[in-house]
């Protein structure tokens, strides 16, 4: 099982207490779907699963946690509560 961490944007200075990221960012970031527009028809064909039940809302929020299920691969959602600073 693969997993991914992706740093979610900050846009309070407040660290966010519970940090998503929609499914077909996490697809390409993933590198499952090289663009967005092979990501949406991945996920409208219905061949992701989410926690093991097929998802076919590209927009679905995921959770660090939640697994992803794609052609045989299936990848953990792991995200970084706080940004990484630009030094």
């Amino acid at each position: 099982m693969g997993e991914v961490m992706a740093e979610t944007p900050q846009r309070d200075p407040q660290p966010a207490t519970d940090p998503v990221i929609k499914l077909d960012q996490f697809l390409k970031l993933a590198g499952v779907a090289p663009t967005g527009g092979q990501a949406k028809q991945l996920i409208q064909a219905g061949q992701v699963r989410v926690n093991g039940e097929v998802e076919t809302r590209r927009g679905r929020k995921l959770r660090s946690g939640d697994e992803v299920a794609v052609g045989g691969g299936v990848w953990r959602v792991r995200l970084d509560k706080t940004p990484k600073s630009d030094q």
